[in-house]
């Protein structure tokens, strides 16, 4: 079955976007991509052209990914549409992601101001094995150069790197990623010697944090966008669901403890790095890792429940759901002088509980952020070579 979300939903200050969770699973892979191809031909109108990009999030091979394309394409020019990219009458950006029962096709699909979300779904075939074991970190390599990275995000089929004197925006090509254009944001006021910046897109279009000043843009036609000063809420988001706003202390490198979560409940907290949302017990946790070095645990109302020491500043949560709860990736602590790990942490009554192996990296950590699905984005000052190199993590579920 397909859920359907007709219209963007809005918070002060930031677009949230929320996706249904309780979608019927289909038979099968090409069952419920052929059904959601349908769905897109008939809502695009027959003969007109779409322009469609995919991304995998999920933990199914190229084998099975490739079918899961060429049974939408099949059904989507039987049902009368026609894809490509050159003057196209609406965009179709399909990402497939996966919780523990199924996997998930959710399409973000834009024709002038109509903006519609589909997702489909069907059933994984049973591990072989419960528990939490096998649980394993996959990382990527994405992107390096010299100048500090503050994020990296993938609107369309393109890639935007973001650091604190541009964003860029680049094209895949036989020899890797090429540069299609650039943008420079214009700092109202002077920033802190290690800004940090989030990148948040939906579809084309894009939103830029930095300190002091809101930007927003789009990669199509050509890559534009525009800056205003102001201290507008960062949206954090925890995986693809779970959305913090909060206030970024513009003259320093951390948040300033005013948040508010979807509900609309408001609430000053400590000074934060980072936060990440996992459940206990099926309840709801916040994770924030506090300026002063711990990693407060807080219950739905916000309010601390615990604490979690020996952790670094960056910490992330995902989607993936490996054993009976979620899981959050957290840094080591350490002062930055050393090569960083990331790790894989279960929250049980309150206290972590490490449930993977740590993934080594060649240098510390400078950015972690939820990337989507199952995946963070970290980025890691290579201490060999002196690049800053954007890597792509993944939580994979053991049998």
């Amino acid at each position: 079955m397909i859920a359907r979300v007709k219209r963007w939903h809005a918070a002060p200050a930031a677009l949230l976007f929320f996706i249904p969770t309780g979608a019927r699973a289909a038979e099968d892979a090409g069952d419920a991509a052929r059904e959601l191809a349908r769905k897109t031909a008939s809502w695009a109108g027959k003969g007109e052209t779409v322009s469609i990009a995919w991304r995998n999030l999920s933990s199914l091979g190229s084998p099975e990914w490739g079918q899961v394309r060429s049974a939408f394409e099949a059904a989507f020019r039987e049902a009368g549409g026609h894809a490509g990219d050159l003057a196209p009458a609406a965009d179709a950006r399909l990402t497939l992601s996966e919780n523990p029962s199924q996997y998930l096709l959710v399409e973000e699909a834009r024709k002038g101001d109509d903006r519609q979300v589909w997702m489909a779904a069907w059933k994984r075939a049973p591990a072989a094995s419960g528990g939490t074991q096998g649980i394993s970190l996959q990382k990527k390599l994405l992107w390096e150069q010299d100048e500090p990275i503050l994020d990296v995000a993938f609107p369309g089929s393109g890639m935007l790197v973001l650091s604190a004197t541009r964003v860029v925006l680049y094209a895949r090509s036989d020899g890797g990623w090429e540069p299609r254009g650039s943008a420079a944001p214009a700092p109202g006021k002077p920033w802190p010697r290690d800004p940090r910046g989030r990148l948040r897109v939906s579809g084309t279009a894009f939103q830029a944090y930095l300190p002091g000043l809101a930007c927003s843009g789009s990669v199509e036609p050509a890559l534009a966008m525009e800056c205003r000063p102001g201290d507008e809420p960062w949206v954090l988001e925890s995986g693809s669901r779970a959305m913090l706003l909060a206030n970024f202390a513009g003259a320093r490198n951390y948040f300033d403890g005013r948040v508010m979560v979807q509900t609309g409940l408001r609430k000053a907290v400590g000074p934060f790095y980072s936060a990440a949302e996992v459940e206990d017990q099926g309840r709801p946790h916040w994770l924030l890792a506090m300026v002063d070095g711990r990693t407060q645990v807080l219950d739905p109302a916000l309010d601390e429940e615990a604490s979690i020491p020996a952790w670094g500043s960056d910490i992330a949560g995902t989607d993936a759901h490996c054993g009976s709860g979620s899981q959050v990736l957290a840094t080591k602590a350490g002062d930055g002088t050393e090569p960083d790990t990331l790790q894989t942490f279960a929250i049980a009554n309150r206290s972590a509980v490490p449930i993977s192996a740590p993934v080594e990296f060649p240098g510390p950590v400078t950015a972690l952020w939820t990337s989507g699905g199952t995946s963070v984005l970290a980025v890691v000052r290579n201490l060999a070579t002196g690049k800053y190199e954007a890597y792509l993590v993944a939580v994979v579920c053991g049998s």
